[in-house]
């Protein structure tokens, strides 16, 4: 009787000495922890510009496809700017258009000047050299008129003594009657070839006063000549700056271009659309509510995208690796889910508090630490979205 008790003790300490190795050892390939939860894209919506809100087609807690149009604000400044904006364009590219035509127009038109301008100078300069010539010969002419003047002033002078010596010897009829009127005419004939060569003088006079105007005329042309051929000379000054409006005028057009491209991007932006599939939460908007940018209108939470973030102690990890498989346990519905380990935080939970804790003190205590831990679940584990980012779940990592 006594062997019997002392087999079943036995026995019984083997059972449990075996039961507890056992439990140690499935305890000692799996890391558990019950501070976890699911965790989600959430995707907040703002408008990009201010406005007045005319129409909102969704309701909290709905579900919304990507694009699915959300809250529509008042288009109608919007479209006028737009229309403003391409006007704008089309003048600047009017001018634009103008400018370019305007550069092969001054250059031709400038070298066009410049040619005439250089012969009109030739032309001038062969003009002031006849009249330089023709002046030299009228000078000459006059000194030979001049001449001729004090030579037949002379023969006046002879003739006229002749008359008066020839009448003293006719009323002596010392002489024939017929040479005295001879001398008389002679002398009439000699006044009036002095007449005659004065006459001449003052002609020649008044043909060098003309030929110096015409020098002066020529030259004044060839002064006209040169300041057209300076004026002329400026014109690939004139082609550069015409170039440089052209340019201005691109860049003009550049930015009206881009003043268009920015009111239709604006007017685009009245309409907020769903930027992904999920269900509608914090909603805050109305019908007739302006509208500021950046403000908060509503989420969408993304129920196809969701992961676990668990806090594991800083003990846990000397196995833990990325790849892992772990077991999801959820306490919303009791369901487990199959997930793996992808990634380990950089740096504990408390590390990016509001008020990270002080170490530096002499009142110092150990605090295990917790890091946090994202796994994500398998593929097909959500298929009918029940998960929602805050349930509480308790993952298992199986590090052996």
């Amino acid at each position: 009787m006594r062997a019997l008790k002392w087999g079943v003790g036995v026995l019984v300490v083997a059972g449990l000495a075996f039961g507890g190795y056992t439990v140690w050892e499935r305890l000692s390939r799996v890391e558990t922890t019950d501070d976890a939860q699911i965790d989600g894209s959430v995707f907040p919506v703002s408008p990009r510009v201010a406005g007045h809100v005319i129409k909102v087609n969704v309701r909290d807690q709905a579900a919304v496809q990507a694009e699915d149009v959300l809250v529509q604000l008042d288009p109608r400044d919007f479209e006028v700017a737009l229309a403003k904006a391409r006007a704008e364009l089309a003048d600047a590219e009017a001018t634009l258009a103008g400018a370019r035509s305007d550069v092969p127009v001054t250059s031709v038109s400038t070298a066009s000047t410049l040619s005439g301008a250089r012969s009109s100078r030739q032309d001038a300069t062969v003009q002031v050299s006849w009249s330089e010539q023709a002046v030299g010969a009228a000078k000459a002419r006059l000194k030979t008129a001049e001449a001729n003047v004090r030579i037949a002033e002379a023969n006046a002078n002879k003739a006229a003594q002749d008359v008066e010596r020839y009448k003293a010897l006719v009323a002596r009829d010392d002489i024939p009657r017929q040479q005295y009127e001879q001398a008389v005419a002679a002398a009439e004939a000699a006044r009036a070839t002095v007449d005659g060569q004065k006459a001449a003088v003052t002609e020649a006079q008044q043909n060098v006063l003309a030929a110096e105007k015409t020098v002066e005329q020529a030259r004044a042309k060839v002064g006209q000549a040169d300041a057209v051929v300076e004026g002329a000379m400026t014109g690939p000054q004139q082609v550069k700056s015409s170039e440089a409006r052209a340019q201005a005028a691109v860049a003009k057009v550049a930015q009206k271009r881009a003043e268009v491209e920015q009111a239709e991007l604006n007017l685009k932006y009245t309409t907020i659309t769903a930027p992904s599939a999920g269900i509608v939460a914090r909603k805050s908007v109305e019908a007739g509510q302006y509208v500021e940018p950046g403000q908060l209108l509503l989420a969408i939470v993304d129920l196809k995208n969701v992961w676990v973030v668990a806090n594991f102690k800083e003990t846990q990890l000397k196995d833990m690796q990325v790849g892992q498989r772990a077991d999801l346990a959820v306490d919303s519905n009791g369901r487990n889910y199959a997930g793996h380990i992808r990634s380990l935080a950089g740096a504990s939970g408390a590390r990016f508090s509001l008020l990270p804790p002080e170490n530096a003190t002499g009142n110092y205590v150990k605090v295990v630490q917790r890091i946090p831990v994202i796994i994500d679940f398998d593929a097909g584990q959500n298929k009918d979205l029940t998960l929602r980012p805050g349930m509480s779940v308790t993952p298992t990592v199986h590090i052996r």
